[in-house]
């Protein structure tokens, strides 16, 4: 169904709109296009500091070719979409009085990255572990689980058996939920 469609069903509608809260942490493992941060900065009844991690940030001209600030059925989209962009690496800018973005350049998958602790949802973004089975490591989802509060969720697209043995292992409880409608579970 389109990247736009998963986001906002995987990420938004099952992770950060699940907590109910209206001020929360959220902790993004691959900021790739900058969609999830845009849909998330759209949810402006909920307070949120966002936090992203990539370790190779996308060109202007690979960014701007999605078209996801006009993809996206909102007013709002093309200015947050702007400003999430032009935003400083490795620095907490405030976008809207709502939605606070740090973006770190850095790799995940380095035991001295050091995680933001009290995240209320973590949004799982990488590619599939058969294109990137470093980012799919029982220590760095054990790491993951250690930075989340009580009651914190981690929400991912791939639903493999081993991933999810993985999560339980770390200590998550796992569940499967339906995908977005007409689309993959």
């Amino acid at each position: 169904k389109g990247a736009l469609t998963e986001s906002q069903h995987i990420f938004i509608d099952c992770g950060l709109r699940h907590l109910a809260k209206d001020s929360l942490r959220v902790l993004e493992i691959g900021f790739g296009t900058g969609l999830n941060a845009l849909l998330s900065a759209l949810q402006s009844d909920i307070r949120q500091h966002y936090h992203t991690l990539e370790l190779y940030p996308l060109s202007k001209e690979i960014i701007d070719s999605t078209d996801y600030h006009k993809a996206v059925d909102n007013p709002q989209a093309p200015t947050l979409f702007a400003a999430i962009h032009a935003a400083e690496w490795n620095k907490a800018v405030q976008i809207t009085p709502s939605f606070t973005l740090e973006k770190a350049e850095c790799d995940y998958t380095d035991p001295a990255t050091l995680f933001p602790r009290g995240i209320d949802v973590v949004y799982f973004d990488a590619f599939a572990p058969e294109k990137q089975p470093e980012m799919w490591e029982q220590s760095l989802f054990d790491s993951l689980y250690g930075v989340l509060n009580d009651g914190g969720i981690l929400t991912t697209y791939c639903a493999k058996g081993v991933v999810r043995r993985m999560l339980q292992a770390a200590g998550f409880v796992v569940e499967r939920l339906p995908g977005p409608p007409g689309g993959k579970r």
